[in-house]
């Protein structure tokens, strides 16, 4: 088979390997040559350069999740009737089988917010669970490695694969069959890329297509309503547990979905979790639902879930000065997550801006107002939250720190820690004693920043320097 693998990110280079190890024949292209590109090249790929149109012999495309429907390469392909998929639906196709057996079966999240955390939950409860499991796709491992890799004697080296995958990963898919998936939220986020916010919900949709069971939080109108009408659907509240629901029950996470007990099965004490806010809880109950529906037992996800110790860059306590808590949730890269994170903590001074991506903050900013002891604003789209802060919270002091305009950082990020380090000083001029200083900036972070890791990173440099 003749493939062209477009976009050589850790996606694209996983599959250009696993793709000329089975010996298909491999072209390759991108914008710019690959640190990577001489290993691939004498591996037996034909290095194309930035090319607009498949060559004439190409079978299919393989492309990366960060290019656009309408990139002319793409485009161009779809008119002469190639097939162009991603990188999962590639996995998925590849996927190898124990001998007299099956491939290990995929339990899939994806949503707006949460899909790493879960992602990151549902891994270690297998693991509990005593299954071989892996978390991969959107974090982790690529999905390709992961469902060729073979043990000693020549097995597949997984049990059960915890899988991430985001809208743009989900729209160049057509065949994946999760053992089961789930949609944790649908909020406004990547209209840029997909033209719409129906475009995008409709993205997150077809994960559920043809999975077994379907997996959402009951609280979030959208997501509810994509499984509503799905065989088996399982949905996480907040609120005592109806039969087919996990919820919460005095301070107990309660499994009454898959128990065999009318009452419900009791799964973990919500003290007994590492990590903090409602949010998590619902990240919590959907990696348990996951997970029974792989049998991993009541004791099983209780041990899981009080193992998790949540990832870097999520609602993480960088450090206290005079008082004041400085949270780092970069990774709170949209209006959603930012909202949620805010919801954790009752007065604080909120660091917010960067690229917003076409999403509408105004819901956002209404909401939080009443907690709010100041903002700092920093990034390209900084003055379109400043009008939102006007009109919703004109009394809550602000500052504006300039950035995110004219691309000045250097290869060395030392424009990002520049900027960030006023940012912080501003941030904790207007903070006192008891407030928490946060870093949940509901935008995107690569016009001063090279990754939401960078931001959070220059963050807590920045308040170690205060201190």
């Amino acid at each position: 088979m003749a493939v062209l693998v477009a976009g050589l990110g850790v996606s694209g280079v996983a599959a250009a390997r696993v793709l000329l190890a089975r010996g298909d024949d491999v072209a390759l292209t991108d914008a710019r040559e690959p640190v990577v590109l001489a290993e691939l090249v004498a591996a037996g790929a034909h290095w194309l350069g930035a090319v607009s149109t498949p060559p004439e012999d190409v079978d299919l495309v393989v492309t990366s999740p960060g290019w656009r429907p309408d990139n002319p390469l793409l485009v161009a392909a779809a008119e002469r009737g190639i097939e162009v998929i991603g990188e999962p639906e590639l996995a998925w196709r590849l996927r190898i089988a124990a001998p007299g057996g099956q491939p290990a079966p995929w339990y899939a999240v994806t949503g707006t917010n949460g899909k790493t955390t879960t992602v990151t939950m549902l891994e270690q409860v297998l693991l509990a669970g005593g299954l071989r499991a892996v978390a991969a796709g959107n974090v982790g491992r690529p999905l390709v490695e992961v469902v060729t890799a073979r043990d000693a004697d020549g097995r597949p080296s997984f049990d059960a694969i915890a899988v991430e995958l985001s809208s743009f990963q989900l729209h160049w898919s057509s065949s994946i069959a999760p053992a089961a998936a789930c949609v944790l939220n649908v909020a406004d986020d990547h209209v840029d890329w997909h033209g719409s916010f129906t475009a995008y919900r409709d993205a997150k949709a077809r994960l559920l297509r043809l999975a077994p069971v379907a997996v959402a939080d009951a609280g979030d109108l959208v997501a509810a309503a994509l499984v509503a009408a799905h065989p088996h659907p399982v949905t996480v509240t907040l609120d005592e547990p109806a039969t087919g629901q996990f919820g919460v029950r005095g301070s107990d996470l309660v499994d009454r979905a898959f128990s065999t007990d009318p009452a419900g099965d009791v799964l973990v004490g919500t003290g007994e979790l590492q990590v903090s806010g409602p949010h998590n809880l619902v990240n919590a109950m959907a990696a348990a639902a996951l997970a029974r529906v792989a049998g991993v037992d009541a004791d099983g996800v209780r041990r899981g879930l009080t193992a998790f110790t949540g990832g870097a860059h999520r609602n993480v306590l960088v450090g206290r000065v005079g008082g004041v808590d400085f949270v780092d949730d970069s990774k709170a890269t949209n209006p959603h997550a930012a909202g949620a994170s805010l919801a954790a903590y009752p007065r604080v001074v909120w660091i917010a801006g960067g690229l917003l991506k076409g999403a509408d903050v105004d819901p956002l900013v209404a909401a939080v107002a009443p907690r709010l002891a100041g903002v700092v604003l920093l990034g390209r789209d900084r003055e379109e939250l400043a009008r939102s802060l006007a009109r919703h919270a004109p009394s809550v002091p602000r500052t504006v720190v300039p950035s995110g305009d004219d691309g000045a950082m250097g290869a060395d990020g030392t424009y990002g820690e520049t900027v960030m380090a006023q940012v912080v000083a501003a941030a904790a001029a207007l903070a006192g004693p008891g407030d928490t200083v946060l870093l949940a900036p509901a935008a995107a972070s690569m016009d001063v920043f090279t990754d939401y890791a960078h931001r959070g990173r220059a963050f807590a440099d920045a308040v170690r320097a205060l201190g």
